[in-house]
């Protein structure tokens, strides 16, 4: 069986600097994939070459298992991209720039129609059929985008930030879509902001300075680094002097009138020191568990600057 996506190797030059090199990375089912790395990492010129739109210097790149290169147009119809600024024309309705879309597509005269229909219901879009696109709130605008991404029903659906710049209530919405389109498609979704990865994704790639950096799940990457604090829920808790008295705590702080973040040094026996001074103590401990690594400082650590190979 295909993988929906698979790169091998795969390098890039502009003039003199590369801009990627010796990215290795596949995505074999649905379900959203985060492309993580900062501002000119090369997430950008990575997505640019996986939808045709850059010519590659080196590697492969298969769609559904067509060759981008040597395969361009068989490849191109599994693929749908939303840019980080979505192609909208603004001074065509909605329904005219879906059609354009489907044409450009290739998809049959006779299934135009509803094939417009469904994605429009898909997206919550149906209400402004008619509507030019300028007039469309920036959401709305987003919500066009990804019809016209998904109009053909491809195998991959790449998006390059496409919640930035929403106001909370349209991110949530678009979050929303985000994962129904997952269900019955592959999504690489790219951003530089780790919040929105860890709320979309189970998966995660992390690029940083042309190179891949990191590739596992969510949970793996939450537990890259060790945790070096814990949260304290309790009934009747101490002064924060008690806690601070405790070998290896070397800061604590209150949270609420209920609950401690306690950092400490050493290994987890921690946990164990801390339960037997809240029962000598009666703190009636109601629960304590490690706190998986900060997303910040795990990239942070992913980012530092790679020995090249």
């Amino acid at each position: 069986m295909n993988s929906i996506l698979k790169i091998e190797q795969l390098s890039h030059k502009y003039t003199s600097s590369w801009a990627i090199r010796d990215i290795n990375m596949e995505i074999a089912q649905n379900g959203i994939v985060g492309l993580l790395g900062s501002n000119g990492a090369g997430k950008s010129t990575t997505m640019n070459i996986i939808c045709g739109v850059l010519n590659h210097t080196e590697g492969d790149v298969y769609i559904n298992g067509f060759d981008i290169r040597t395969q361009a147009e068989s490849a191109k119809k599994e693929i749908g991209f939303l840019p980080q600024i979505p192609p909208l024309y603004t001074d065509l309705t909605v329904d005219e720039y879906l059609r354009y879309c489907a044409e450009l597509r290739f998809i049959e005269n006779g299934k135009i129609k509803s094939a417009v229909e469904e994605v429009k219901e898909r997206c919550g879009i149906a209400h402004f059929s008619n509507r030019l696109i300028r007039n469309l709130s920036g959401g709305y605008r987003q919500r066009v985008g990804i019809a016209q991404a998904i109009i053909h029903k491809p195998k991959l659906v790449v998006m390059d930030e496409p919640t930035n710049g929403l106001d909370p209530n349209q991110l949530i919405e678009v979050r929303k879509l985000i994962k129904e389109i997952a269900l019955d498609h592959a999504v690489l979704l790219s951003s530089h902001i780790l919040s929105e990865i860890h709320i979309l994704c189970k998966e995660i790639i992390m690029i940083e300075g042309g190179r891949l950096v990191f590739a596992d799940t969510m949970d793996a990457f939450d537990n890259y680094m060790p945790s070096n604090s814990l949260m304290m829920r309790m009934e009747n808790p101490p002064p924060i002097g008690d806690i601070l008295n405790i070998q290896g705590v070397t800061r604590a702080e209150l949270l609420t009138d209920k609950q401690v973040r306690v950092y400490f040094e050493g290994g987890e026996e921690i946990t164990e020191r801390l339960v037997v001074a809240g029962v000598q103590q009666n703190w009636q401990l109601r629960e304590i568990s490690l706190e998986k690594g900060q997303l910040d400082d795990i990239f942070k650590t992913l980012s530092s600057p790679q020995p090249n190979s």
